[in-house]
């Protein structure tokens, strides 16, 4: 794998589980889990994401904010998770739960994404219907390892250095294709994001997220197994 959205290529597509969300008793397997993640892509190009375009996404353990992780990183687009309340314009789009939308101020160039409620506000996408009816095929264009992927703070990460830490989480933990990855830790972590969004879909493995959580391997909160990669 050179870039994240070689997780999710077609040959990964399988009836392996792959993400599961306790509190919503929701679960994807590799295929489900592929499939969402390319719609959630093609969507977001529609909205004008592509290469170092900036994405802020919901710091929310459920199944949407790890889909547009996945979706925006085929495009070539740069995820903040848990963004400020004030975005600036290189950021394209924002995807948060609709109880959330109104704590966010954005500019024209931003178009704005919820889920859970429906939006009340026609302008505003909602990540149930809009994601759902796009195309399940692969995203073009994929980047390149050095483009970036994630933004924590004033901090970058490239496809390339997300990838090589993840796969160090992988061997160093001995997560497989039987194992489950809990993930309890913010998403605005980067070792969270790494290890716990990133190296179990790199493995093969599932990811469970949420406090409810269960795993082999516990990433962020109280029982942390992981630390933080030396990731700041």
């Amino acid at each position: 794998m050179d870039v994240l959205g070689d997780a999710i290529a077609r040959d990964r597509r399988s009836d392996r589980p792959a993400l599961d969300v306790p509190a919503a008793g929701r679960h994807y397997d590799y295929r489900r889990f592929c499939t969402s993640a390319w719609k959630t892509g093609n969507f977001l190009r529609l909205l004008g994401v592509r290469e170092g375009v900036g994405v802020a996404v919901a710091d929310d353990p459920t199944a949407e904010p790890v889909l547009t992780l996945y979706g925006a990183a085929a495009l070539g687009g740069v995820v903040r998770f848990g963004p400020p309340a004030e975005l600036d314009d290189a950021t394209r789009a924002l995807v948060v739960p609709a109880a959330d939308l109104d704590a966010h101020a954005v500019g024209p160039a931003t178009k704005r994404v919820v889920y859970g409620d429906p939006p009340s506000d026609p302008a505003v996408s909602y990540f149930e219907r809009d994601v759902w009816s796009e195309n399940p095929t692969e995203p073009p264009n994929p980047p390149e390892p050095s483009d970036p992927l994630l933004r924590t703070g004033g901090k970058q990460y490239s496809h390339g250095e997300v990838l090589s830490a993840a796969r160090s989480v992988v061997d160093d933990h001995g997560i497989g294709p039987d194992g489950t990855v809990a993930v309890r830790g913010s998403f605005t972590s980067p070792a969270v994001v790494v290890a716990g969004l990133v190296a179990p879909v790199v493995a093969g493995a599932r990811l469970s997220v949420g406090p409810e959580s269960e795993g082999d391997l516990v990433v962020g909160g109280r029982d942390d197994d992981v630390g933080a990669l030396g990731l700041q």
